[in-house]
């Protein structure tokens, strides 16, 4: 599995190699159209390596995907909080109910509980 795994990187880093290769020609990017930035006097633009480009959207895309997800799933979260707090609380239960119920001359939890009606519950 763990050959598996360093194959599958040593191929992603080879598709990313090639596709930094074939595109490194400079791209201008531009932050407004040319129209507004002609009235507005300011023209924020940059010039980049297409790959560069290409990959910083990916990572941006990636980036949103992963905050997106990270909100969709909060309800889930939430229940998930709720239901370890409540199983924390019943095994302290169950647990109190071992301590009171013991009988020390039986060693048997179920027998113990069978005479439980017997004596009084605390």
């Amino acid at each position: 599995m763990k050959t598996l795994k360093f194959v599958f990187w040593a191929v992603v880093a080879v598709l990313l190699v090639l596709v930094g290769l074939a595109n490194r020609d400079a791209t201008t990017l531009q932050a407004m159209p040319t129209a507004f930035a002609n009235l507005f006097n300011i023209s924020p633009e940059v010039t980049l390596p297409l790959f560069i480009v290409i990959f910083i959207a990916v990572g941006a895309g990636l980036l949103l995907g992963l905050i997106w997800e990270w909100l969709r799933e909060y309800p889930e979260r939430v229940e998930a909080r709720a239901r370890a707090r409540e199983i924390a609380r019943l095994r302290a239960e169950v647990a109190q109910l071992r301590a009171v119920h013991a009988s020390p001359e039986k060693g048997d939890d179920v027998l113990a509980l069978l005479d439980a009606p017997k004596r009084k519950l605390a």
